[in-house]
Order: C-alpha cells, then structure tokens, then sequence
C-alpha cells in the first residue's frame, strides 16, 4: 500500500477523527468542503465547521496516489503507520485564502500561518480508518481520555452539566479564578490540556499537566475537577479555534466552555475578546455548548483577591493583571514572582523547569499588546 508521511498537525487530527473528538467527521475534507469552511464556517452537507481538517502531501506523492484506492497514513517521526485512507479526491488550495480566512492573516510570523504555508502543495480527501492513538496514551496514561472516557467519568460522578477549561499553559491564579467560578454553577470542570505541539518557548504538557495536577489537589474541593488531555497541536486561530475547541468540547461531554482573555491568541494578531465575541457572530443552531464568557481578571491589591473587571470598581493602579506570558517571561529570565500571580507549589515546579534548561533551549519571551498590560 503506498504511504502518505502526516506531520505533526495532521496527526493530532487524524487521532481525533480515531477517537471520536472530531465526530461526525469520519475524514479529511474534500475541495467543497475546506471552500466551504473557509469562506463560512460551513460544510458541503451544512455541518458547522470552523477551521479546515485537511491533509497534504507534495505533487510528486500525489501523483502515485489514485482516487478509490487505500493509502496508509504514517508518522512522519517514527513511520509508524497510524491510519489507512480511502483517497476520493485530490486538489490544490489557495494557502493565502486559508490563512486569511481562518487565522485573520497572511503574516507568516504567525505560527499557524507558518503551518499551513509549509505544508504540502496537494491535499487527499477521503475517509479514515485509524489503527493507533499515536503513542499518546502509553506517553500520558490516565490523562490522555477519549470522549466517550470522559463522558463516563462524568457520569461515575454524578455531572450533569460541566464547563471546559482550555489550557496550553499552567494554571496561574487567573486561570484557577476561571475554573471556580464556573463550578459556582456546574457540577464540575474538564480542565482540558492540549497535548501536542507547541511553539517554542512555550510549556510542554509534562511540566503544565504535572503543575496543574498539584493545582487541583491543594486548591479545589475534591471531585469538582477533571484534568484530561487531548492530542492536537496548537494552531493559536483566536476565535476560529476557539469554536473548534467548542465543536469537540461537546464531544466530550461539556455543556459550556469558559472563555477567558485572548483564547488560543498569539501577539496582537486578535483583540482580547474576539474569541467572545465570535460565539455572537455565528448562527445559534451552529452549537449546543454554550461560552462561558468571563472579562479581564487580576489580582486586586484593594479588594484583597481575584477579581474581573465586572466586579471590580478600582483602577488599574490596583490591579496585577495576570498572564500565561508575562509568568514564562518571569520564569525564563529568572525574576521574582509576585505570590498573587501564581500558587507557590506550582511556582516551585515551572521554576524546576527553567533551571533545568540549556542555553540554547531557551527562548526569549516578549511581551506585547494586551498581554504587556
């Protein structure tokens, strides 16, 4: 059977599509589809899709490849073969459009700009019967959880209606406000972990899920919280990921998902509500998870703890406004940390991190646009 080497991204997606995170999609996308994604966060067949599941590979492979006929699907780091696909189709794209559409730019100092202008220059469409979760579950054991796992586990609790919480870093104090604010009215919390890629400079899941793990045990009422983690890699699309990440938090099981500040953004390139505001923009039958939206929260110095902007009456002299940036910029340059930016175990272990980085693993972490507030 010929062979088609997925990278890193189509990986993550491939697994999903495996372990029903991406259901009712049962492959990558056909021309009609990616259009129709693109231009209007809409399917071929009308199904409500944000941002393009697609493969790629290079016009030479391509060519060997005949619609109708099965391809095997392999990891292009270690040839494991991962999935097979039935090819129905074979196309180009316009990369430029896809980039415009779902990322807001064509910069490519944009992560995920970057991702989709690298990749190859042909994409196969077809259905998937995938074999492997890509090594994923021997990596994270308990933590790596299929939808239908979590479902059960919020059933053995006793959930009936829980609120996702999207993490690619560690939980600061911010983020921990979040989380108990929604368990002030659901039964319980999935903290969900992205545990794919990432861009450089950012937290790999071992440190973050092993920081989060403490979290949960010192700070939050037993059985209030779910940490699971999912296999995809982050395309920080602002709003558009922020829908996927929606699409398949009701997969999972979740009735809402909280949104917080600048959700899965990179630099300026989204406004710090943009992910809120794009839950308003899109028709109300698109989803059944409800966002959680919830405004800028700090520490204030005034009110003596967390708090958000709607609750807050004083000014911003009053305020530590709190980031996953600015603790990575702290971390990584050695600084002190303020105690009300983040819980001192959890200190403790992203500090072990960074001491135990080489020169050239680290990266320098700037801050900008509201992320330097």
């Amino acid at each position: 059977m010929p062979s088609v080497a997925v990278s890193s991204r189509e990986k993550g997606d491939l697994i999903m599509l495996g372990i029903g995170g991406f259901t009712p999609l049962d492959g990558f996308m056909t021309h009609a589809d990616w259009e129709g994604v693109c231009d209007g966060m809409r399917m071929a067949n009308g199904l409500f899709w944000p941002i393009p599941i697609t493969l790629s590979t290079n016009e030479a492979s391509a060519a060997t490849f005949h619609t109708g006929k099965d391809v095997a699907l392999v990891d292009s780091d270690n040839g494991e073969i991962l999935a097979t696909m039935k090819v129905t189709e074979k196309y180009k794209i316009n990369k430029a459009h896809e980039c415009a559409t779902v990322f807001r730019t064509t910069d490519t100092e944009h992560p995920g700009v970057r991702m989709v202008m690298q990749q190859g220059d042909v994409n196969l469409a077809g259905p998937v019967k995938v074999l492997s979760d890509g090594g994923f579950k021997a990596r994270y054991r308990e933590l790596f959880l299929t939808p239908a796992e979590t479902r059960a586990k919020f059933e053995l609790l006793g959930w009936a209606k829980v609120a996702a919480f999207q993490t690619r870093n560690p939980m600061h104090r911010s983020h921990e406000y979040l989380a108990k604010v929604a368990i002030e009215s659901c039964d319980g919390v999935l903290v969900h972990s992205l545990l794919g890629n990432l861009k450089p400079g950012d937290i790999p899941a071992e440190v973050r899920t092993k920081a989060i793990s403490l979290l949960i045990e010192k700070y939050f009422v037993p059985n209030t919280v779910v940490q699971a983690g999912y296999p995809l890699d982050m395309r920080y699309a602002g709003p558009r990921e922020a829908l996927l990440h929606a699409v398949f938090r009701q997969n999972y099981g979740c009735a809402y998902q909280i949104l917080g500040r600048d959700h899965a953004g990179v630099g300026n390139y989204y406004g710090p509500f943009d992910a809120h505001r794009i839950f308003d923009e899109i028709p109300k039958d698109a989803l059944e998870i409800q966002p959680m939206k919830i405004d800028w929260t700090f520490w204030c110095y005034t009110c003596g703890g967390m708090a958000s902007a709607r609750t807050c009456p004083h000014g911003d002299k009053e305020r530590l406004l709190v980031s996953g940036t600015k603790l990575r910029k702290w971390l990584s340059e050695g600084d002190p940390v303020p105690a009300e930016f983040s819980r001192p175990e959890v200190l403790d272990i992203l500090r072990e991190y960074y001491a135990g980085l080489d020169a050239h693993e680290k990266v320098e972490v700037k801050l900008s646009g509201h992320s330097a507030r």
